[in-house]
């Protein structure tokens, strides 16, 4: 992302509301049989204020709004942390961490985070629910990267709508975290709101 889009986050921001409540998207209206799976795009030093703005702004007025929008808010390292937690390795990764650093614990623990997992703890959260919203994607890299868990969720999440929020870049055909780590090509995604 360059200066420019950093200083126009909170105008992006003030789109959303606007973009989720609108027909076309509640409706999947332009989408073919494509999924209705959305990406709002952001610059990495602007998580607090989008953060601030999800939990605190959106998410109220769309639960408040008359348009029947019911959204859950999932953090996809809370996912990673339960995960870890059904296991019974959370204290272990901890104590491993420690001693074997970042690249040690994700060899011992990255076959633990299979897909399925993420998709099935995503499952249950989303009960009487219509519209999904996916954070935590910076927290949870190294361990699995967005592209893996959207490519695995339409297993369980075909009608909803679904957006993540995601630190880095969206070109539409790739996603590139942070703006540096290329997370892997993905087009199955509409850019919620343009630059």
């Amino acid at each position: 992302m360059t200066e420019i889009d950093a200083k126009n986050i909170e105008a992006r921001l003030e789109k959303i509301y606007k973009a989720i409540t609108s027909e076309e998207f509640l409706k999947g209206k332009g989408l073919g049989n494509e999924l209705n799976y959305y990406i709002f795009d952001y610059p990495p030093q602007s998580e607090l204020l989008v953060r601030r703005f999800t939990d605190n702004i959106l998410v109220k007025k769309l639960k408040a709004s008359n348009k029947g929008i019911n959204p859950a808010v999932i953090d996809l390292y809370d996912v990673l942390i339960e995960i870890m937690e059904s296991k019974k390795v959370l204290s272990a990764a901890i104590e491993m961490e420690r001693k074997s650093g970042q690249e040690g614990l994700l060899k011992a623990v990255k076959p633990i985070f299979k897909p399925v997992n993420f998709t099935a703890l995503i499952k249950d959260k989303i009960k009487d629910c219509n519209l999904v919203i996916l954070t935590g994607v910076g927290k949870l890299w190294p361990f699995v990267p967005s592209h893996v868990i959207l490519n695995n969720l339409h297993t369980v999440l075909s009608d909803i709508p679904v957006i993540l929020f995601f630190p880095g870049v969206y070109n539409k055909l790739e996603l590139r975290l942070f703006g540096k780590l290329k997370d892997d090509n993905y087009y199955r995604a509409f850019k919620l709101v343009d630059d």
